[in-house]
């Protein structure tokens, strides 16, 4: 919302109101001035008495900032989803590292459970990289390059195009991704999810 600095209006005795704009449509600034003096009226008159001609002077007497709010991920977050992801990997055997990042791709938790490879390590938290930088799941990528558009493998930040990596969203937003590996794609797969719904149940 745009709004000139000089527009004003009487909201009543003594008082005006002015809207001004900051940082575009996402994010404006409502100011609220409080008339020290009577504005200028040039000469006008309300029901035939006039009106003081003395120029008044404006101060601010409230400042508000609107601008967009979001979910993030707490360190309490991170741990719930990685004790799901854990418990889904137990009850199944499989032993795999599982990796959880913000939504950035910068690594905020890292558990390679007893007998994961240790290549696994370094694979998970490049699957949560990639889908959180992504917004989507890491398995989109390996189909498309699958498919012959091995074009996307130039793509730059990108570190790991395997399935395994799942973006964790809420209300809409991606606040970070849990990346798994150390069994079948769609398995470690599987342990993200089962992460994430843990989460998303609370």
């Amino acid at each position: 919302m745009a709004v000139g600095m000089g527009q004003r209006r009487l909201v009543g005795p003594g008082l005006a109101h002015g809207l001004c704009s900051a940082a575009g449509a996402d994010r404006f600034t409502l100011r609220v001035f409080q008339a020290d003096a009577a504005l200028t009226t040039g000469g006008a008159s309300v029901a035939g008495r006039p009106l003081p001609s003395r120029a008044g002077t404006l101060r601010p007497v409230h400042l508000r900032t609107f601008m967009k709010t979001r979910p993030l991920l707490t360190l309490d977050d991170i741990k719930t989803i990685a004790a799901a992801a854990e418990r889904e990997a137990l009850a199944n055997g499989w032993a795999v590292t599982i990796a959880i990042c913000d939504d950035g791709g910068h690594l905020l938790w890292l558990q390679r459970l007893d007998g994961a490879a240790p290549v696994s390590a370094h694979i998970a938290p490049a699957k949560a990289h990639t889908a959180a930088l992504g917004r989507r799941e890491s398995r989109l990528y390996e189909e498309m390059i699958n498919q012959g558009r091995v074009s996307f493998l130039s793509v730059p930040t990108l570190q790991a195009t395997l399935e395994g990596g799942v973006p964790i969203v809420v209300d809409g937003h991606c606040i970070g991704a849990v990346g798994v590996s150390g069994v079948k794609s769609s398995e470690d797969a599987q342990i993200a999810r089962a992460g994430i719904a843990a989460l998303t149940a609370a």
